[in-house]
């Protein structure tokens, strides 16, 4: 309990009948009767919240939440009282989240229930608990407030922004991938599996022309042919320290994440089976899987992972994956290179491209090509894009030995990193390679 803003407006009315009653002695009989008075009203007030029972609290929100959106929670507060309770509330959110629209106040009436909603943004995937409400319960007379945790502490999941997965996951589709920037190449030659007949069109080659078909129609049909189906893709992840790096309101690990997230939804859908391995902190190991389920896997397999400070060891990753791993498959190594890494690096990708289709993707920090675009003011500003330059040749160089070694290769910054996967991917697939 607490004293209330009421109870000190009285109090300084009776300090104030003071100073008077210090001048007029007639005064002084009206300041004892009206401090007795306040006294009486304080305490039946206080015993009447003392004796007061406490509403039931109850916390509406769903098991799982994206990372860096915001969301609604709702709070209902019941008045079992026979008199209207005014109250005010604050929800005790994780310590790594955001809230707006707290603490509120409302009134509720005798037997009835109130409601309010405040929204939260969740900044880091996980677990994340709930502590229990905080409300501060108003007497009848507003001289005191009663401060009360109720309610139940709960745990929830954050997952990555699967919203924005989701609207990839929408244009992903043979005619709205451009919508994206995901590029559908036309296929040199004819593709590997056979999937339909149709109507000649131009630009067909000859080579495509089913001739006894086009006998029995009396007209030009072309053979179709897809991708080949049932191949195998698999995510060899960092969870180092390199991941660490912050680009926004995501870090890179997070970026490359929902970059995984973006190529895993695509792959499924051209029909081949997707799975993981994490290096470098924790390590977790999905197998390949096919089927919607898969990506359901993928979230709840790394939802909680954060990246660690831990030096990544690209030889043991690949020599632990190479033991899991006996089908073809193409690889996807995604970390963030440094040219001091070119040779340990290259040791394990010339181990894992004797037997698999290599693609290495790299996030390249967003500050460089904002140093770069920055005019020069100052020598300091002279200094700081030589530099800049010295790193990107370094690196440039690195990747130049990846390349020559006959391993795919992306250098980007993270907001581009899940187009540009998915278009490699997709041209690797076109090419007949895998």
């Amino acid at each position: 309990m607490k004293a209330a803003k009421n109870l000190f407006v009285w109090l300084w009315l009776w300090f104030v009948m003071a100073i008077a009653a210090s001048f007029f002695d007639d005064f002084s009989v009206v300041w004892q009767v009206t401090g007795a008075v306040i006294a009486v009203m304080a305490f039946v007030d206080g015993y009447s919240l003392y004796r007061m029972q406490a509403p039931y609290v109850q916390r509406q929100l769903r098991g799982s939440h994206p990372v860096n959106v915001w969301r609604t929670i709702k709070i209902r507060v019941v008045n079992a009282h026979k008199k209207p309770v005014v109250l005010s509330l604050h929800d005790h959110h994780p310590v790594q989240a955001e809230s707006r629209h707290q603490p509120q106040e409302m009134v509720i009436a005798p037997d009835a229930w109130g409601e309010i909603n405040y929204q939260i943004r969740f900044m880091q995937r996980g677990n994340q608990t709930f502590g229990m409400t905080q409300v501060l319960v108003s007497s009848p007379l507003g001289l005191w407030k009663r401060n009360m945790m109720l309610g139940e502490s709960q745990i929830v999941r954050v997952y990555p922004d699967f919203a924005a997965v989701s609207k990839y996951a929408l244009l992903a589709t043979d005619h709205h991938l451009s919508q994206m920037g995901i590029r559908k190449r036309r296929r040199r030659g004819l593709g590997l599996e056979f999937h339909q007949l149709r109507e000649y069109r131009e630009g067909d080659t000859l080579r495509q022309v089913d001739w006894k078909a086009t006998s029995r129609m009396n007209k030009l049909i072309s053979r179709e042919y897809q991708d080949e189906r049932d191949q195998q893709i698999i995510f060899l992840f960092d969870g180092g320290r390199r991941m660490l790096a912050q680009d926004g309101t995501l870090s890179h690990f997070d970026h490359a994440l929902n970059a995984m997230l973006l190529l895993a939804h695509v792959a499924l859908r051209q029909g081949d089976a997707v799975g993981m391995m994490s290096f470098a902190g924790e390590e977790r190991y999905l197998p390949p899987g096919k089927g919607s389920a898969t990506l359901n896997q993928f979230m709840n397999r790394l939802y909680d992972m954060q990246p660690m400070l831990k030096t990544p060891d690209y030889v043991y990753a690949v020599t632990a994956l190479m033991k899991k791993l006996r089908k073809r498959s193409l690889v996807v190594l995604v970390t963030n290179l440094r040219d001091e890494d070119s040779d340990e690096l290259m040791a394990a990708l010339n181990l894992l491209k004797q037997r698999h289709l290599v693609l290495l993707a790299s996030l390249r920090e967003m500050i460089i090509g904002s140093t770069l675009n920055k005019p020069v003011a100052s020598f300091s500003d002279a200094l700081t894009l030589a530099a800049t330059h010295y790193y990107l040749d370094s690196r440039e160089k690195a990747f130049e030995r990846v390349r020559h070694a006959g391993v795919f290769s992306l250098d980007v910054e993270p907001d581009r990193l899940p187009v540009a996967m998915v278009n490699r991917y997709l041209d690797i697939k076109r090419s007949g390679r895998l």
